[in-house]
């Protein structure tokens, strides 16, 4: 599996807006083939924080979703709404296996 982690730090003012574009981000993303995971959280002590954690298959699958059209309209809508640029780590699994994660 390859995991990606996104920190996203919202201008208050598109909180809602920013919810709404990734939600359909998400949606989109839930329908790719190599897509296994797409979880949005917001943080409970400052609500214009959210964390995007990521699960595709294989790495080869994240430049995949970069190509398609729901990640293109998100990033573009989203752009201005930043107050700081996302920051993305990327990951490899390692515990629990890839074989429990795929049966």
């Amino acid at each position: 599996m390859y995991i990606v982690c996104v920190s996203v730090h919202v201008k208050p003012e598109h909180i809602d807006e920013f919810i709404q574009a990734t939600r359909a981000n998400h949606e989109g993303t839930r329908k790719e083939p190599g897509n296994l995971r797409f979880d949005v959280l917001q943080a409970e002590e400052d609500p214009s924080r959210f964390f995007l954690y990521e699960v595709y298959k294989t790495a080869d699958d994240f430049p995949k979703h970069h190509a398609t059209t729901h990640y293109q309209k998100w990033r573009e809508i989203v752009a201005p709404w930043m107050a700081e640029p996302r920051v993305g780590v990327k990951h490899v699994n390692i515990y629990p296996s890839d074989e429990n994660w795929l049966t």
